[in-house]
């Protein structure tokens, strides 16, 4: 028994000293391929990862793998973790401003120019006239107050922070009154009232979840009082027995009492949402005009341009904001700056329908749907799909216009296969495409699949 031992141990040795070193299997045609693509510190990990399980295999008296076993198992664990990294995603869910997909997708003009500003030096802080320093983001101020018709503006990284920097920099240790049907939270765990702490502002919730009138608002207004503070529910809807006092009554108000009322508009759409089948819903511009004094929204959602918070009000409020420490903290880059500048560009030439491109889907007819999806199934020539042509409801997503939706296209994927089961499949393409699935039927939305995309659509469907 002793001797059978001994030779066991002694032919798991001698398989040991057959597995490929780390070097060796880094220098075959594909893992060369893959240090190229990835790195060769990122590959080596993954190669000494599945040397040491095929170590632990052959000790256990398993087989020494082949280098192309090896290999293959290496480009699916480096495939497992790349899969991670940010990548295009073909959007057939029909939510146009979908939050986990990244939000608003910006247009060809605006992404030519951030290109063009990216690849070189810009005047980002640099006054071309006087030829010496200058400050930052004055040009798309100056946009902005145009579009909104405002006294002043200002743009930080995202809405959230124009939110917090307004509470610190004009109610720090002070009151400011809120309703409490206005108390919301939006995606990520972002809550009005944590924020509000976070600021050192002194939160005074007033009225009921469903019911708050201007003399809520007025019965609390005191000598602490900072500000007045509007929220707009972007995200939830009530409906019923519900009441809300008005921006033009708090406005009023606010005169009356000498506080500033500020406005948090949320998505913070420029265009009438009315001519394309939505809800009315408050611009900024109508906001100002109602007598607000500060208004704040973001760039990234119904504005279509990249990831921003942008406020705008009256000048000495604003003033204010910008001469505030906080603010260089969440100012904005040269990027988002140019992207920014060319979206409010396209806006104040009347261009925003054909040009930024969640509105261009908002606005693309039914008709022209109808006919993407016939040439779409007409290159179908995979056995095991049939394809059906729907109708189907698209909605705008990212917390603008909860509850809304505008009729669209889909094409209904039938197969033998489980909706649950196609979706995975679809996901695992390169890009991935995602749909939707309704009434135990996995479905593709054609309003949020861009046209430049009918290709993939159907190279992926043929082979899947």
């Amino acid at each position: 028994m002793a001797h059978k031992g001994r030779e066991k141990a002694s032919r798991v040795r001698e398989s040991l000293r057959d597995l490929p070193s780390v070097e060796k299997l880094l220098q075959t045609p594909e893992l060369a391929k893959l240090v190229a693509a990835w790195s060769q510190p990122l590959v080596a990990d993954y190669v000494r990862e599945v040397i040491d399980s095929s170590r632990n295999d052959v000790s256990r008296g398993g087989s020494v793998p082949a280098i192309e076993e090896i290999t293959r198992r290496v480009e699916a664990a480096l495939g497992r973790y790349t899969r991670h990294f940010l990548g295009r995603v073909v959007n057939g869910t029909g939510i146009i401003i979908h939050t986990n997909l990244g939000r608003s997708p910006l247009g060809e003009e605006v992404l030519s120019h951030m290109s063009e500003i990216a690849c070189g030096y810009s005047n980002l802080e640099y006054d071309l006239e006087l030829g010496k320093r200058g400050k930052r983001g004055t040009h798309i101020y100056e946009l902005l107050n145009k579009l909104i018709g405002c006294e002043a503006s200002l743009a930080v990284n995202n809405n959230a922070a124009a939110v917090f920097l307004i509470l610190s920099s004009l109610a720090k240790k002070r009151e400011v009154i809120v309703s409490r049907g206005e108390l919301v939270q939006i995606g990520g765990g972002f809550r009005i009232p944590e924020i509000m702490k976070s600021s050192g502002a002194k939160l005074i919730e007033v009225g009921t979840t469903n019911k708050t009138s201007i003399e809520d608002y007025r019965r609390n207004v005191g000598d602490k009082t900072a500000l007045l503070l509007k929220v707009h529910q972007s995200n939830f809807q009530m409906e019923g027995f519900v009441e809300s006092a008005s921006v033009k009554e708090l406005a009023c108000l606010s005169k009356e009492a000498g506080v500033p009322l500020v406005v948090d508009l949320g998505s913070g759409v420029l265009l009438n949402t009315e001519e394309f089948g939505f809800e009315h819903e408050p611009t900024p511009q109508e906001i100002i005009r109602s007598g607000a004094d500060v208004v704040s929204f973001s760039g990234d959602k119904l504005l279509g341009g990249p990831q921003a918070g942008i406020i705008v009000g009256k000048k000495r409020f604003v003033d204010r904001l910008a001469e505030d420490p906080l603010f260089r903290t969440l100012r904005l880059d040269k990027l988002v700056i140019s992207g920014l500048e060319r979206v409010l560009l396209q806006y104040l030439k009347g261009d925003a329908t054909e040009k930024v491109p969640i509105w261009r889907m908002v606005a693309t007819s039914l008709e022209e749907l109808e006919k993407r999806a016939q040439a779409i199934v007409g290159k179908i020539t995979n056995p095991r799909l049939k394809l059906e042509i729907g109708e189907g409801r698209s909605s705008t997503g990212g917390g603008s216009l909860p509850g809304a939706t505008i009729p669209s296209v889909v094409i209904v994927l039938n197969s033998d296969l489980s909706p649950d089961e196609i979706a995975s499949r679809m996901r695992a393409l390169k890009p991935p495409v995602l749909g939707r699935i309704e009434g135990d039927r996995f479905l593709i939305d054609l309003r949020t699949v861009l046209g430049d995309e009918d290709g993939i659509l159907i190279e992926h469907l043929n082979a899947l």
